[in-house]
């Protein structure tokens, strides 16, 4: 067997008992997450990631499957009530980021396109972000790339980074399942991070930061008709684009939540509906920490390189001061996480 043999089957070995190992042993479920997400990036960085050119998307589609399967074991209505109490904190959090961001990208000099792609990946839901604002923004792939790389490392640093400070502070489950919706660039982060804290902090971070990732519409066409250059023909585009797994997930929660009341007349079924979304909310759990792996694996010897200082000087301070702010508002229960 060839080297790049034995590097695919490792990878796939590894990726597969990040997905078989936590349910079978509880002892190392909370350490999971973070282990997958860490073993991804040092196979990446150290014998290359094999597959690479598949890991990026599939990473992408698995994330989403997992958060709609999480909405098959959560209730609608309490969904729909911590979207809506996190309503003006995501807000805030956005015109901060958005407006830091713009001042940043001045004191550093960072290319125009590049500093919104980073202030809006920072501010909003990371690479779904930033893949919704390039189009608007008419970036160049180099753009793209760069301010990929700066968000996806930050995250990376944040799902170790994160349940360490949360556990330090003394942060109950539903505060840190606010600390890092409203704190952590990219979905699949706030999900790993949360996910190491417990299940009501997986519950809260994945509503709060689903309810942050909604702002990608109105913003993206701020973004469009205000900040875009024009094209040759002096008009602006838009174009929309929304996570599909937002919707997915509200679906998958009403049903679980109405199903059964419908089928009260039938209590084999209405029970059969409910059990079927608690195995199916229990699968969410470990197909997210297979896809960590995934994620992990991305950040490569190539995309590392592409970090410059002064994008790179950009993201990391606006993400301080954002995480900064939030964590004191959070400690000082400024924010009603109750």
């Amino acid at each position: 067997m060839d080297m790049e043999k034995i590097k695919k089957t490792l990878f796939i070995v590894l990726a597969l008992a990040f997905f078989a190992v936590p349910p079978l042993l509880p002892a190392v479920r909370d350490y999971a997450p973070g282990a997958a997400v860490f073993c991804g990036i040092i196979f990446s960085v150290i014998w290359g990631n094999p597959f690479s050119k598949i890991t990026g998307k599939l990473s992408s589609h698995l994330l989403g499957a997992s958060i709609v399967l999480m909405g098959f074991g959560m209730d609608l209505e309490k969904v729909l009530k911590a979207g809506a109490a996190g309503f003006v904190y995501t807000l805030l959090g956005i015109v901060m980021g958005l407006g830091l961001g713009y001042l940043l990208g001045r004191m550093f000099k960072v290319d125009k396109n590049c500093s919104w792609l980073v202030s809006v990946g920072t501010s909003i839901c990371g690479g779904s972000a930033i893949a919704a604002a390039a189009p608007a923004l008419k970036a160049k792939a180099s753009d793209i790339a760069l301010a990929s790389a700066v968000v996806f490392t930050l995250n990376a640093i944040a799902l170790f980074l994160f349940p360490f400070l949360g556990r330090l502070l003394g942060f109950s489950e539903t505060q840190f399942g606010y600390f890092a919706a409203l704190a952590i660039h990219d979905t699949s982060s706030v999900v790993g991070a949360s996910l190491q804290f417990g299940e009501i902090a997986l519950e809260t971070g994945t509503t709060v930061k689903l309810a942050r990732a909604l702002w990608i519409v109105p913003v993206t066409l701020f973004i469009a008709c205000c900040v875009a250059d024009k094209a040759e023909d002096g008009k602006r585009s838009f174009k929309l684009k929304v996570p599909w797994f937002i919707p997915g997930f509200i679906i998958a929660a009403a049903l679980v939540t109405y199903l059964p009341d419908l089928l009260g007349k039938v209590p084999a079924a209405a029970d059969a509906v409910a059990i079927s979304g608690k195995w199916l909310k229990a699968l969410s759990k470990y197909l997210m920490i297979f896809t960590l792996f995934m994620i992990g694996a991305n950040l490569s010897r190539s995309k590392l390189r592409e970090l410059g200082v002064r994008p790179l000087l950009h993201g990391v301070v606006l993400w301080f001061i954002l995480s900064t702010v939030w964590c004191l508002a959070i400690y000082f229960k400024l924010v009603n996480a109750a």
